[in-house]
């Protein structure tokens, strides 16, 4: 039995050194070893494979050898220390259908880590793998570009993310779960949702978002699959701009554990369930948004005073030639009057005329 043991230690198919193998259940596990790099031996017959909690730190193109793994199907690299997925790294597996890459610091994520043709991946798990912008980038560039089209369960959650680029999900038709939880999320304004005919589930729980706005809310509604949106643990912000999604929560039979929903702010709010808010309560007799109040009206001042200027110029050129007969007459008064001081100032300065003007008969 040793002899043949160690025979078969040879032989093309074997289980690598420091993984664990079961080729009836397809599936290889190298887990907490150490390892550098993906093991060159697997054996054509795995389906699913577990490399996790190890050092790989990139996964460079070729790290699947070509052609050896034709059933791979399920694979997982969490929790690895992984900071590159290069382009081509995951290009040669044609079955695979899962991948984890939770739990990686990455750095770097290839647009092209797939390859050029796409891929038949239908789920993906990032799990806190995204804490860097330029990979958040560099994933939304992957997804925008089609790689991953069949993509139909898509983990985002325990990123710290604020915001999500524009645009990120629009090229994902077959996407059924997507799992935004336990973000930093602070709006979803920028964020579309169209052509996502087939979302079922959306996850948006453990965020810090204060509202929803209208064009959100008809996306939602314009979503025919969707069944289940988790919007709780987020802060509410309860003013009047929160009115829109207290109505759509009362129609709406999608946000699951609807009821536990509070107002975070303000303090008077605090701990108000959403389904309970009334315009009372809110007190939307003020303008909400006095800044934009004021800037439109001083829009329409200016307007109001250039129209005036126009009229007021428009009559001056209308009575030009009034205008000037009459600057004319001031003109010649002004001339006139001017000569009689002048006359006047002459006769005071000489004594002869000033004796002269005191005799009446001269």
């Amino acid at each position: 039995p040793v002899l043949l043991g160690c025979g078969s230690a040879q032989q093309p198919g074997s289980c690598p050194a420091l993984c664990e193998c079961s080729e009836a259940a397809k599936t290889v596990k190298c887990v907490n070893r150490n390892l550098t790099a993906v093991p060159p031996d697997l054996p054509p017959y795995v389906r699913n494979l577990f490399i996790t909690g190890n050092r790989l730190a990139r996964l460079p193109a070729g790290a699947f050898p070509a052609q050896r793994l034709p059933d791979l199907g399920a694979l997982n690299l969490s929790g690895n220390h992984l900071r590159a997925v290069e382009a081509g790294a995951l290009a040669t597996l044609p079955a695979l259908r899962q991948l984890d890459l939770s739990g990686n610091p990455l750095v770097s994520l290839s647009p092209q880590a797939f390859g050029e043709g796409g891929s038949p991946l239908e789920e993906l798990a990032l799990r806190g793998a995204l804490r860097d912008h330029g990979v958040l980038l560099s994933l939304a560039a992957m997804l925008q570009s089609g790689a991953l089209r069949n993509l139909s369960r898509l983990e985002l959650a325990d990123n710290g993310l604020l915001l999500l680029p524009a645009g990120m999900f629009t090229a994902l038709p077959a996407l059924r779960q997507l799992d935004l939880s336990n973000n930093s999320l602070v709006g979803l304004r920028n964020v579309s949702f169209q052509g996502l005919g087939q979302l079922q589930s959306l996850n948006l729980s453990d965020n810090s978002l204060g509202v929803l706005r209208n064009g959100t809310l008809a996306q939602f509604r314009g979503l025919p699959a969707l069944r289940h949106i988790g919007l709780g643990r987020n802060a509410w912000v309860c003013d009047c701009a929160v009115e829109d999604l207290v109505a759509w929560l009362k129609e709406s039979d999608q946000v699951e554990g609807k009821e536990a929903l509070t107002c975070a702010y303000p303090d008077k709010m605090l701990g108000k369930a959403l389904l309970k808010i009334n315009g009372s309560d809110l007190n939307c007799s003020v303008p909400v948004d006095m800044p934009s109040q004021l800037q439109t009206s001083y829009v329409f001042l200016g307007i109001v005073l250039a129209l005036i200027g126009a009229i007021f110029l428009l009559v001056l050129y209308l009575n030009r030639k009034g205008i000037k007969k009459w600057m004319h007459n001031i003109r010649d008064a002004c001339r006139d009057h001017m000569e009689g001081y002048h006359y006047r100032y002459e006769i005071n300065a000489d004594p002869r005329l000033t004796n002269l003007s005191s005799n009446s008969d001269v």
